[in-house]
């Protein structure tokens, strides 16, 4: 019903930055919290940062002073701006996004396909 669409993934070495972005899209949906995913093979998905629409953020302590969430809300567009990269973040990145459709009560939440970072040298 949302559809997202991440980007900005790829090959970093460690210690090199990276921007994720992803942008939601769908008629008569209110985008209310954004949030960011990862999850690497044999490991457990893991949420690594919320941002609401009033802007306020949280973080897995993971990423704490490494990574960044953003928004821009006239774009339906959640960001994540990934500094000091470690192998460790080597991962599969998900983009979410918690809606509801207008002038109703339905809501729920959506995940986009995901995009590759790694972390190697």
């Amino acid at each position: 019903q949302v559809q997202l669409v991440e980007s900005g993934g790829g090959l970093v070495q460690p210690g090199g930055s990276l921007r994720l972005s992803c942008a939601a899209s769908g008629n008569r949906f209110s985008i209310n919290s954004m949030h960011w995913y990862r999850q690497a093979p044999g490991k457990q998905r893991e949420l690594v940062a919320t941002i609401t629409s009033a802007g306020s953020t949280n973080y897995a302590d993971s990423v704490k002073g490494r990574f960044t969430i953003s928004r821009d809300n006239a774009k339906n567009t959640v960001y994540l701006q990934m500094n000091s990269l470690k192998p460790e973040d080597t991962a599969v990145y998900y983009c979410g996004a918690d809606w509801r459709y207008r002038d109703t009560t339905r809501f729920g939440t959506d995940w986009g396909q995901g995009t590759q970072v790694t972390v190697s040298s």
